[in-house]
C-alpha cells in the first residue's frame, strides 16, 4: 500500500467502483424488465428476505403503505409477485416472489457474478489469493461491527441481510 493512499481511501475507491457496476447492472435490469427502481428493489427484498407484508415493503422503500400496496399490485399484474392471506391474521396480506420474479432477480445476480469472474480473471493466481485473504479479514471485521451494532439495537436489524 502506498504511503499516499490509506486503507480507508483504497476501500472508498473500491466501493465506488463496485457501486458503479452494481448501479449499471440494476439500471440495465430495470430497463430491460420495464420496472421502476422501487419495483426491482422490492423483488430483491423478497428474494433475500423472503415473504413479507406490504407494510414491510413500505418500510423497506420508505413509502406509505398505500403507495407500497399500489406498487405491489403492479408487480402482481406483471406476475412477478403473488399476494396471499396471512394464516395468522386474515386481514393481512403476505407478498412473495413468483418463479418469474425469482428468475429476474437471479439473472441480475448472475450478471454480477459474471462481472466478478471477469474481474478476478484479470488477476494472477497470487494476486487472487492475496485479495481473497485480505477480504476474508475485512469481512470478519465487518461482521463483528454488525454484531455489535445489532446487539446495541433492541429492535434488531432493520433490513434483511443481503449476503449471497
Amino acid at each position: 500500500m502506498s504511503a499516499e493512499k490509506s486503507l480507508p481511501h483504497i476501500l472508498h475507491e473500491w466501493t465506488a467502483v463496485l457501486a458503479r457496476q452494481n448501479f449499471r447492472d440494476f439500471r440495465d435490469a430495470i430497463e430491460q424488465a420495464e420496472l421502476s427502481p422501487s419495483q426491482m428493489s422490492t423483488l430483491f427484498r423478497l428474494h433475500f428476505g423472503g415473504m413479507c407484508g406490504v407494510s414491510d415493503i413500505a418500510g423497506h422503500l420508505g413509502v406509505t403503505d398505500p403507495a407500497a400496496s399500489q406498487m405491489v399490485e403492479k408487480l402482481v399484474q406483471r406476475r412477478m409477485v403473488e399476494r396471499s392471506e396471512d394464516p395468522t391474521d386474515r386481514r393481512a396480506r403476505r407478498v412473495c416472489l413468483t418463479p418469474a420474479g425469482a428468475e429476474l432477480v437471479e439473472s441480475v445476480i448472475a450478471q454480477r457474478r459474471r462481472w466478478m469472474e471477469r474481474l478476478t480473471g484479470e488477476l494472477s493466481p497470487e494476486q487472487q489469493q492475496t485479495v481473497a485473504s485480505a477480504l476474508e479479514v475485512l469481512i470478519e471485521a465487518a461482521r463483528r461491527l454488525e454484531a455489535e451494532a445489532q446487539a446495541g439495537d433492541p429492535a434488531g436489524p432493520h433490513h434483511p441481510s443481503f449476503e449471497r
